[in-house]
């Protein structure tokens, strides 16, 4: 390799996971966290691997590395809700575990570092929905993002609901809230994406999560920026981005600044190498 400091941005990530899944293995005395957090780690560092090495595929790699991982393995196999109903459960009972590491992680803390890159790289609701053929925005950005906080709260309410109501067998229960919470998610975003002609609809107007995303990944460490000394204002990258970014700002309050998703659709189709 001629050019061997680009490969050090996929190394520094792998050894911030592989810091992660050590802490948490050692602290919580569990081997799980080290297999964990090692193989997510190496899923993205791969996939940034590969996307200096000009792979097309280098996003689709992490997504469907992470995403069934997460879906099919801890989901289905191990039984544990990933999804928000899973985070509200296990900080009710008290329990860092599961859910609650994972959350913390990926979509609290880590957007300091991340912004939203879980949702370019590592989503399973996304990586379906990513298939579709919409994936560039062929309309104006609706105004109903509003609708965020309303399935935020309506997760809180289920979750809180079964507790204050001393359910029995909640476990259970989440269980097949993750299965029909999945099921959901997968019609509403397909159907969206063809309503709006745009793959990431569900993630502009729906996913909960972004609650919790936005006001972190404003912070951002890792954020993409125009050099403005090559940038001859083509346009191109705002008309790839599958979130309506403009990267031509670089400022922090850019026109949907906390959507980005790091997907560097606008890196590889800026015909001056500004971004």
């Amino acid at each position: 390799m001629k050019n061997w400091k680009a490969y050090v941005s996929p190394l520094i990530l792998l050894l911030i996971f592989e810091a992660v899944a050590v802490t948490l293995w050692l602290t919580k005395g569990n081997l799980f966290y080290l297999f964990n957090f090692t193989y997510i780690g190496f899923s993205i560092s791969l996939s940034v691997f590969l996307f200096i090495r000009k792979s097309p595929h280098a996003r689709r790699v992490a997504q469907l590395m992470v995403g069934l991982y997460m879906l099919v393995y801890l989901g289905l196999i191990r039984r544990e809700n990933m999804q928000i109903e899973g985070f509200w459960y296990y900080l009710f009972t008290g329990v860092f575990e599961a859910a609650t590491i994972h959350y913390a992680v990926a979509k609290i803390f880590g957007p300091l570092l991340f912004g939203r890159g879980w949702c370019g790289y590592a989503c399973w609701t996304a990586m379906v929905l990513d298939f579709l053929p919409f994936k560039v925005p062929a309309q104006p950005r609706k105004k109903i993002g509003w609708i965020h906080y309303v399935t935020f709260a309506a997760s809180l309410v289920f979750v809180s609901a079964l507790f204050l109501a001393k359910v029995g067998h909640i476990e259970e229960i989440m269980f097949w809230a993750f299965i029909v919470g999945n099921v959901l998610y997968y019609a509403v975003g397909i159907a969206l994406a063809f309503a709006f002609k745009d793959n990431r609809a569900f993630c502009k107007y729906i996913c909960p999560i972004t609650v919790f995303f936005k006001p972190m990944s404003y912070f951002s460490l890792m954020r993409v920026q125009c050099d403005h000394t090559k940038c001859v204002s083509c346009g191109k990258c705002k008309k790839v981005c599958p979130m309506d970014v403009d990267m031509t700002d670089n400022a922090r309050s850019r026109k949907n600044g906390t959507e980005c998703i790091l997907c560097m659709e606008c890196v590889k189709n800026c015909p001056k190498k500004a971004l």
